[in-house]
C-alpha cells in the first residue's frame, strides 16, 4: 500500500470505535503538530489568521501529510482553553483567573461561546471544503473538563480549593460542565458531517495514580465527562476518551461512561499488553508505542519493534488502531515517526499476500 496508490477511508478506522477488527491496521494519532509538519516536509506551515484563503492552504498541506503518510483520518480540536480569558495556568507559572468566589462570579463565562465560535467557525469551514474524499477529522471542542478547571484555577490551588471553598469547587465544575454541554452540542449540530467520531482528551492521572483523589473525580469530573459523550451519542456517534495517567482505579467508572475507545499509554505506567489484557472485550483502543521510545531509538530499531508489536496487538485486540502512546510533537525524531507509519504500510502489505 504505497503513498501513491493508498486511498484513505474512514469506515476503517471507525470499526475500533465499535471495538470490531478494521479490514486494515489503522494509523491513528491524538495530535501531530504543525512544527512537525514543518521540519518533517522543510517548509513553515501554521495558522496565522482567519483569512479563508490562508486557512484553506494550511489545511490542505496539513491534512494532506495525514493522507501521504497512510492515516484514514486526522486529528482537529477545536481548542476550548486557548480562547478562555485568561488562559495560561494550566501551561504553569501562573495562576488562573478564578480564585475566589467573587472571581467566579465576575468571569465571564457567557462571552465564551462568541469568542470560540468566532475563532473556530473559519476553521472549521475550511476543513470541510478542502476535506480529501475518504478522510473525515476525529475530535470536536478540544481539552477536557479537568484540563479546563486547571487553566481556570492552577492545578495546585484547584487542589487546595476543594478543602477551603468546596462549594465552589463543586460549583466550578457545573458550570465547566454547563460550558461543554452548550459548546458540544452546536459542533454536533453544525460540524458533524466532518468527524468520523468525536473525542475529548482530559488527563488525570501522573505515573503513579490520579491527579485527584479517585473519589473526587467520580464525584465531581466523570459526571460532566458523562454530559458529553451523551452529547456525542445523541447523533450516534461514538466517542473516544484520551487521558494519560495512571489511572486504573477509575477506569470501572470511566467505562460506565459508555465511552466507545480509549487512547493513551506510557511503558512506565505499564505495557501496552495490560490494556488490551483489561479492557479490549469491552473498548477500542489506540496507540501502543511510547513517544519515547519512537523519540530515542534509530529508525531499523522501531521499525522492528511497530512491525513485531503491532502484529500482537492487532492479533489480541478487538478494535485496535496503531500510533504512539500520545502524540506526535515538534520534538519527534522524523526517523521514529516514518519507521513507525512504514511499519504500519508493511504490516498492511503482508496481510494482502
Amino acid at each position: 500500500m504505497s503513498q501513491q496508490k493508498f486511498q484513505p477511508d474512514y469506515t476503517n478506522i471507525l470499526k475500533v470505535m465499535y471495538n470490531q477488527r478494521p479490514d486494515y491496521l489503522p494509523l491513528y494519532e491524538h495530535n501531530i503538530d504543525a512544527p512537525f509538519v514543518s521540519k518533517y516536509l522543510g517548509e513553515k506551515i501554521e495558522i496565522s489568521s482567519n483569512n479563508s484563503s490562508e486557512l484553506e492552504d494550511y489545511f490542505r498541506k496539513y491534512i494532506g501529510f495525514w493522507k501521504d503518510h497512510g492515516y484514514d483520518a486526522f486529528s482537529y480540536e477545536a481548542a476550548i482553553c486557548e480562547i478562555l480569558p485568561g488562559h495560561g495556568a494550566i501551561l504553569g507559572g501562573m495562576l488562573g483567573p478564578i480564585q475566589t468566589r467573587d472571581d467566579f462570579n465576575k468571569y465571564p463565562f457567557g462571552d465564551i461561546p462568541r469568542i470560540f465560535w468566532e475563532t473556530y467557525t473559519p476553521r472549521l469551514e475550511a476543513i470541510r471544503k478542502v476535506m480529501p474524499k475518504g478522510m473525515k477529522a476525529y475530535g470536536g471542542c478540544g481539552y477536557g473538563i479537568f484540563e479546563t478547571s486547571q487553566d481556570l484555577v492552577g492545578y495546585e490551588n484547584l487542589c487546595v480549593m476543594q478543602y477551603i471553598d468546596p462549594d465552589l469547587f463543586a460549583d466550578l465544575f457545573i458550570r465547566i460542565g454547563d460550558l461543554f454541554v452548550e459548546l458540544w452540542s452546536k459542533m454536533v449540530k453544525e460540524y458533524d458531517d466532518i468527524f468520523v467520531f468525536y473525542r475529548m482528551g482530559d488527563d488525570m492521572g501522573h505515573k503513579t495514580a490520579t491527579m485527584l483523589e479517585p473519589d473526587t473525580f467520580r464525584k465531581f469530573v466523570l459526571p460532566q465527562h458523562k454530559r458529553v459523550v451523551d452529547v456525542a451519542h445523541s447523533v450516534n456517534k461514538k466517542f473516544l476518551l484520551h487521558c494519560c495517567g495512571n489511572i486504573f482505579e477509575i477506569m470501572p467508572d470511566i467505562l460506565a461512561l459508555g465511552i466507545d475507545a480509549k487512547h493513551s499509554n506510557e511503558d512506565q505506567i505499564c505495557p501496552f499488553d495490560t490494556w488490551i489484557e483489561k479492557y479490549s472485550d469491552q473498548i477500542g483502543l489506540f496507540g501502543g508505542f511510547d513517544m519515547n521510545y519512537l523519540i530515542l531509538n534509530p529508525y531499523d530499531v522501531v521499525f522492528e519493534k511497530v512491525l513485531e508489536d503491532g502484529v500482537r496487538f492487532r492479533k489480541n485486540a478487538n478494535g485496535y488502531g496503531l500510533g504512539s502512546g500520545n502524540s506526535i510533537p515538534d520534538y519527534m525524531s522524523i526517523e521514529g515517526f516514518k519507521a513507525m507509519t512504514d511499519a504500519v504500510k508493511e504490516i498492511r502489505r503482508r496481510e494482502r499476500q
